[in-house]
């Protein structure tokens, strides 16, 4: 099991410098890659989406991409298209705005007056991506089975917690049905005498058995035991399973409301609260399953 929680660093030489990568995940739906990198390094942005997109499963990832020392030369100035420039712009000034002044810092944002040299190839650049990439990837690893380990450990606590309910449930249950079908019997024997009436001893009998047979939970306790039994296997799997006990935790709550509508005891009322209870907390660190 991982979690899908963590942080990876990598880094690769590139140029007189290195490329770090720096590589953030939360727990999400679906697979959501926000990548951010240096201008200088804009065009990589999409090669750098793609790395992660096909070797992520489901989660939100965040990927910082940084230089250090000199990975990146300095920028070089176009001489002979900044005096072109600039000679444009005085002449347009001395018609527009005559004596006004015209800082030289108004070139640096202009296109292709100020550029980035060349770092390499574009071969060589992304070999230093895909380096440092895979160190990241590798270092969010093993953070992840690391997280994962200790929410195995918490999630399978709060899976015997609910065992624990669903079984005093279950010991219940039988005095519960008896409970109920007596008191059934003893408002039809008071309804019958008021009326004055007589019914077929047999047929009464048939029907109260019908009617208690309705607040009997023997299925959703199967079931039950059944789900958390598949749960507690999904548990041990190294693959991602975040999405089958996000819906194994749906069924279980599916099994626990119907209890809870069938049972008029407040001693079992009060254990299907506590399970309940176990199973929100169980969703809660399920989301971060990856």
């Amino acid at each position: 099991m991982k979690s899908m929680t963590g942080l990876g660093l990598g880094a690769a030489p590139l140029g007189d410098g290195r490329l770090l990568v720096e590589l953030r995940s939360l727990n999400h739906r679906f697979v959501d890659v926000r990548v951010r990198v240096p201008p200088e390094l804009g065009e990589h942005s999409f090669f750098v989406e793609q790395l992660a997109r096909e070797q992520l499963e489901r989660g939100r990832y965040d990927i910082g991409v940084r230089t250090e020392g000199a990975a990146m030369p300095p920028p070089t100035l176009s001489l002979d298209r900044a005096k072109a420039v600039y000679a444009s712009l005085a002449e347009l000034r001395d018609e527009l705005a005559p004596g006004t002044e015209l800082p030289i810092s108004a070139l640096v944002s202009l296109p292709d007056v100020v550029a980035s040299a060349p770092t390499g190839t574009v071969d060589q650049v992304r070999n230093a991506l895909r380096a440092a990439f895979t160190e990241a990837l590798e270092s969010l690893a093993l953070m992840r089975s690391s997280e994962g380990d200790a929410l195995e450990t918490e999630l399978r606590l709060r899976l015997e917690r609910a065992e624990r309910c669903r079984e005093q449930i279950a010991d219940h249950a039988p005095a519960v049905t008896e409970s109920y079908r007596r008191r059934l019997r003893e408002k039809l024997d008071r309804l019958v005498l008021d009326a004055g009436v007589e019914l077929d001893a047999n047929r009464l009998e048939m029907e109260v058995a019908l009617l208690a047979e309705r607040s009997d939970i023997t299925e959703e306790l199967v079931r039950l035991a059944s789900h958390f039994d598949q749960f507690g296997k999904l548990l041990g799997f190294a693959g991602p399973i975040g999405r089958k006990l996000d819906f194994l935790l749906q069924e279980i709550s599916r099994e626990a409301n119907t209890i809870g509508s069938k049972i008029q005891d407040a001693s079992v009322a009060h254990l299907v609260v506590e399970l309940k209870a176990d199973v929100e907390r169980i969703r809660e660190q399920v989301q971060n399953v990856e």
